[in-house]
């Protein structure tokens, strides 16, 4: 079976990714498991780059196929801030809760009618042999004025889904799952590794 590394030590996105791979033929595993992995910067300026990064860099150094993934929120009243910026948006060792608290606070008095937003997300597939390909996907939202939910992680309670008229982190990992950003990206990745799979049986 062949192992698919991915460039993450996040634990809820890398559940994620394996919720939404588990009917490929594949191992997954994590930088987790490869502590001598180097540490990747992210100073990409678009979510592509930072894709690619990881995904090269990581494939570099076990010589395995790879998945890097970024991922994050634009607010369209912010200038499509905090962007690649998301998961350190409140600062370098910012959680959840801090970064959530820094996106209402910067969006204070805005109604919620020009709260929109989206969350993006890109993929990046590489190994020994260099990138396979590049792809990406996005899912349009308002931003809550207060957070609302358990589920996810991120910017989830705020990210408020319209025709349900709940967070991400109300509806749970099921509907995720079907319409998120990640989802729509590694829709489009799996097709990339059903390729590679077929090439390296």
């Amino acid at each position: 079976m062949i192992e698919l590394v991915v460039a993450t030590k996040n634990k809820k996105k890398l559940q994620e990714i394996r919720e939404l791979l588990k009917d490929l033929p594949l191992r997954v595993t994590s930088l987790e498991d490869y502590p001598d992995a180097p540490r990747i910067v992210e100073d990409g300026r678009t979510f592509e780059q930072n894709a690619i990064k990881k995904a090269a860099t990581i494939a570099l150094c076990t010589r395995k196929l790879v998945l890097g993934e970024d991922s994050g929120l634009e607010v369209k009243a912010l200038h499509n801030r905090p962007g690649v910026y998301s998961a350190r948006y409140a600062g370098e060792d910012a959680t959840d809760l801090k970064n959530n608290r820094r996106l209402l606070l910067e969006l204070k008095g805005v109604p919620l009618k020009k709260r929109g937003g989206r969350y993006r997300c890109a993929v990046a597939l590489a190994d020994g042999q260099g990138l396979i390909g590049v792809v990406s996907g996005s899912c349009s939202g308002t931003i809550a004025l207060e957070p609302k939910g358990t589920f996810g992680f991120g910017y989830d309670p705020l990210f408020l889904i319209g025709k349900f008229g709940k967070t991400f982190a109300q509806l749970g990992p099921e509907v995720k799952h079907a319409m998120s950003h990640r989802f729509r990206a590694l829709k489009k990745a799996r097709r990339l590794i059903l390729e590679y799979l077929s090439r390296n049986a």
